[in-house]
């Protein structure tokens, strides 16, 4: 696949994101592109691209899982390397950004992680950024580079489009999750509760003090932009069921799923919990409750229109974020 500029297309992929890869790449009629990535035993990272890709117009897909900073060094390592084999331009895809969460100093002497990586990703030769649901939206401000940002809330809203919504309500589980919660709810035409939670440090614990908006007798949808250890969102099912809510179901964009994540949601009451695979869902966590929605025809019409000079807004215009 060639753009107007004549540019063939390739798009290649770290170890976090192969699966991905794999579903993007029929949509674009391309075979995903060939990469050797070894680890030495003293923990460093070799990374060879086995490929011709001299003025090529090539994407680099990698999420960030565990362990995190292996997969942060070999997509840098990628991204130079393919700027040293003289790709004509690199977009690194990063369907769940790194250190998304440290997105600002609120405590004295600490590092804004997630902007480093933007310096990180900069530095290391990326062209342009292609990524999705940013824990916040100023992130995209840390970059100099082009950066478009992807909305997974289409896809969450034509899986819920299709189920029985009588008497369901959706539930941001906190203050700054509520506008996302409110277009999910006003595409599907639902009231809207929000969960007062506030934190108290940094490991992941949050206490609910009351909820805003009628829930008693509804079955709820909880909708978040992530679920990590799964504290938080089972906290917000404790309220909802001490407020009445008969059925909790959830939904988030990116399962990160860590510690006794997976253990809490298949022991909970929770009808199901509706993620995509910006993260991979694989082994253990692959269980009954939780289901998986594919973000690859996504990111595939997002590379495509990259590729070819094309508005990339248009793919979630109804629900695109300030």
């Amino acid at each position: 696949m060639t753009a107007g500029t004549g540019r063939a297309l390739k798009v290649f992929s770290g170890n976090a994101s192969k699966s991905l890869v794999n579903e993007i790449c029929p949509y674009l009629d391309i075979e995903p592109g060939k990469v050797e990535i070894q680890e030495f035993a003293n923990e460093n990272l070799f990374v060879k691209i086995q490929e011709n890709v001299r003025e090529c117009d090539v994407f680099v897909v990698q999420t960030s899982c565990s362990p995190v900073n292996t997969r942060l060094m070999e997509l840098l390592l990628m991204i130079d390397a393919l700027k040293h084999a003289s790709a004509c331009r690199v977009t690194a895809v990063l369907p769940y950004f790194p250190y998304v969460r440290s997105d600002k100093k609120d405590q004295p002497r600490i590092s804004i992680a997630a902007r480093l990586v933007a310096d990180l990703l900069e530095a290391a030769g990326a062209d342009r950024i292609l990524t999705m649901n940013l824990h916040s939206f100023q992130i995209q401000g840390f970059f100099r580079i082009p950066t478009d940002h992807l909305i997974a809330t289409p896809i969450l809203v034509d899986y819920w489009r299709y189920q029985d919504l009588t008497d369901c309500v959706v539930v941001a589980p906190d203050a700054g999750s509520a506008k996302r919660a409110e277009k999910f709810a006003r595409q599907l035409n639902l009231p809207l509760a929000i969960v007062d939670k506030r934190r108290g440090g940094n490991d992941d614990q949050s206490v609910v003090r009351h909820i805003i908006g009628d829930v008693k007798g509804k079955r709820a949808i909880i909708m978040d932009d992530e679920i990590s250890t799964g504290g938080s969102l089972l906290n917000t099912v404790s309220a909802l069921e001490d407020s009445g809510a008969l059925e909790i179901s959830a939904g988030a964009v990116h399962p990160v799923l860590v510690g006794q994540a997976v253990e809490r949601i298949q022991e909970s009451s929770l009808k199901e919990v509706v993620v995509t695979n910006t993260i991979p869902v694989e082994g253990k966590k692959r269980i009954d409750k939780i289901r998986v929605l594919s973000v690859a025809r996504m990111f595939a019409k997002a590379i495509r229109r990259i590729h070819n000079g094309e508005s990339v807004s248009v793919l979630f215009s109804p629900f695109e974020e300030p």
